[in-house]
């Protein structure tokens, strides 16, 4: 029997994340839908949000075909050049 240890195995520094962005004014912003119940509804109301109380001035809103694997290629060369992500994660 072997047993896998399931911790990442990878050594080495810990990924940093992405920097802040210092504002949203004037960015646009990629919206992406994982396909979980209730994405779309969280997306629905966080759009205009963005774009009336933070300046966003463009969104692109992308889904993905599951939620259980990642994004496919087509998905994510659709929010090539967007300035941030926002994930929808609902149930």
């Amino acid at each position: 029997m072997t047993l896998v240890d399931p911790r990442n195995e990878r050594s080495g520094p810990a990924p940093q994340p992405a920097p802040r962005l210092p504002s949203l004014s004037g960015k646009t912003i990629g919206l992406l839908d994982i396909s979980k119940p209730g994405g779309n509804f969280f997306l629905d109301r966080l759009e205009p949000l963005l774009r009336e109380k933070y300046g966003v001035v463009k969104t692109i809103r992308v889904m993905k075909p599951t939620f259980s694997k990642p994004a496919p290629p087509d998905v994510l060369e659709a929010l090539r050049g967007v300035d941030a992500v926002i994930e929808a994660l609902a149930d």
